[in-house]
């Protein structure tokens, strides 16, 4: 058993998932940085307040606190400015990555091999190529 567990851990397909996910992770942590550290600050001082993590809608009348965290310890509370707070993170890190990957997609297209330019012989012959279709409509 010990044996098939180390063909298994070991077969190419194990080890790619496993290097997809640990450079995923790191990856992960570099996107939640930019957005936590250089995005939000930016934008909550040009907003004004960025975070509206503490904004809640008690649903108990026992709730009296001012902070979410305190209004949760009261009763049910509906933490909207929480589920915010997430949504807008989402998008920000959603943006960067569109903009990591379509910067990964021009690097890939400017190192793919670039088709030679035409002959003359060749221009001449498509072009007949062309005229010969035509006529045949």
């Amino acid at each position: 058993m010990l044996e098939e567990f180390k063909k298994f851990a070991l077969r190419g397909n194990a080890v790619d998932l496993a290097i997809g996910v640990v450079i995923g992770a790191a990856f992960g942590a570099i996107v939640n940085s930019l957005v936590g550290d250089i995005m939000s600050p930016i934008i909550g001082a040009v907003t004004g307040g960025f975070d509206f993590s503490n904004y809640f809608l008690p649903l108990s009348s026992k709730v009296t606190a001012t902070s979410l965290a305190e209004a949760r310890k009261q009763g049910a509370v509906l933490a909207w400015g929480s589920f915010l707070t997430v949504a807008i993170n989402f998008i920000i890190i959603a943006w960067v990555l569109f903009l990591v990957v379509k910067l990964m997609n021009q690097i890939m297209q400017s190192e793919a091999p670039k088709t030679p330019a035409m002959t003359k012989q060749e221009t001449l012959l498509t072009e007949i190529r062309d005229l010969l279709k035509r006529e045949q409509r």
